[in-house]
């Protein structure tokens, strides 16, 4: 595996990590105080082209490699302290826009990859259910075929930009009695009889990033509308997992790289009993340890975009990656908060914020728990 970077791709980094704070980071605090979604900013990104990095110009995208586009949002993550704005970026690249580029017909893609990548459309992925949320494929949603396609009835919840979403993929059973076999992947599109959405819940992170629950009732959803075969879903979603839990994190790592950065020069400046803090070795060694748990991390997801981009399977690097990444990202913010002291623990100064959107990190996109349980069955046990 060769993770060097060219100088075109260092530059690019660059200009992504200049765009970011320079247009994504004013008045970020008070967003995240109110709980507002910026589409402003959600369209600015789209405009610098950070939606269409990975996919095709037909489609209005860049035509960039998976490894660049994981190096160009790890940037983005590290510019920008909206966890929540970059989380569903990303969301959206990974689990909506890349679901339709691989499984989608050639109209599918035409009529809905280029207003996603120019941030006209914003696309949400549906599965998780009340009853169904580790255990995803015994979801209750159905879809029954009839003579204009298939009616759709059930519940999504905590779908992230479920609020804001001009449509989504969303996965519900032809034949409950099939099991995960039934699982079909279909494209909703917000204006479709049927379909509604509840308000944005509130909750303790990502505070930025709207969420909320899709209901289905007699939900007509046309044949064109069905994403891939009937039955496929399942490999649908095992593929957009692979991403969801690797790729997708990339920004988390500019997050953490940020995070250190701070506090090594908090460190550095703020003295007690005559010297800088950093020189006691109880301060110095939660620094270090924050230093080999982003190095780990960053490693990790490089690995699965590397093979990724070779075209080759990754669940178990994937799996690995989310697990080590987003339990770092939950310890690397405690021992940032520890380091900073009170300072850490007040929201003014912008370094508590981070422990409340990495502990998202430890239930989304499958809990630790989960990728515990499927690095186990890979390793046969």
């Amino acid at each position: 595996m060769d993770f060097s970077w060219s100088d075109r791709q260092i530059a690019f980094k660059n200009k992504v990590a200049q765009f970011a704070e320079q247009e994504l980071s004013p008045n970020f605090q008070q967003r995240e105080r109110d709980a507002v979604f910026p589409r402003d900013l959600w369209r600015k990104c789209a405009e610098f082209g950070i939606l269409g990095l990975p996919f095709s110009q037909e489609y209005g995208g860049a035509d960039e490699d998976i490894m660049t586009t994981t190096l160009a949002m790890e940037a983005l993550g590290f510019a920008c302290p909206d966890v929540g704005l970059t989380l569903g970026l990303n969301g959206q690249m990974w689990t909506v826009q890349l679901t339709l580029d691989q499984f989608g017909t050639a109209d599918q893609k035409r009529r809905f990859l280029p207003g996603l990548c120019h941030g006209e459309l914003i696309g949400a992925q549906a599965m998780t259910e009340p009853e169904a949320g580790s255990d995803v494929f015994s979801m209750k949603a159905t879809a029954k075929r009839c003579d204009r396609g298939y009616l759709l009835n059930g519940h999504k919840c905590m779908i992230t930009l479920a609020p804001v979403a001009d449509l989504a993929v969303l996965f519900a059973t032809i034949d409950p009695e099939k099991g995960r076999w039934g699982v079909t992947a279909f494209i909703v599109e917000k204006d479709t009889e049927g379909y509604r959405v509840g308000p944005t819940r509130e909750k303790m992170g990502l505070r930025t990033l709207p969420m909320g629950d899709i209901f289905l009732e007699n939900c007509l959803v046309p044949e064109e509308n069905r994403l891939g075969p009937e039955g496929a879903g399942v490999s649908i979603s095992n593929s957009s997992l692979e991403w969801e839990r690797s790729c997708m994190l990339a920004s988390q790592l500019g997050a953490m790289q940020r995070q250190l950065q701070q506090t090594v020069e908090y460190a550095r400046k703020r003295r007690q009993f005559g010297q800088p803090i950093g020189q006691y070795q109880s301060v110095s060694n939660r620094i270090v340890d924050m230093k080999v748990r982003l190095e780990t991390a960053r490693n990790a997801i490089y690995q699965v975009a590397w093979n990724k981009q070779a075209g080759r399977q990754a669940v178990m690097e994937a799996a690995i990656a989310k697990l080590h990444l987003c339990e770092c990202y939950v310890q690397s913010s405690l021992d940032a908060i520890r380091v900073h002291g009170g300072r850490g623990y007040l929201s003014e100064y912008g370094i508590e914020h981070d422990l409340r959107d990495a502990i998202g990190g430890v239930l989304y996109g499958g809990t630790s728990d989960i990728q515990r349980n499927i690095i186990a069955r890979m390793l046969g046990l």
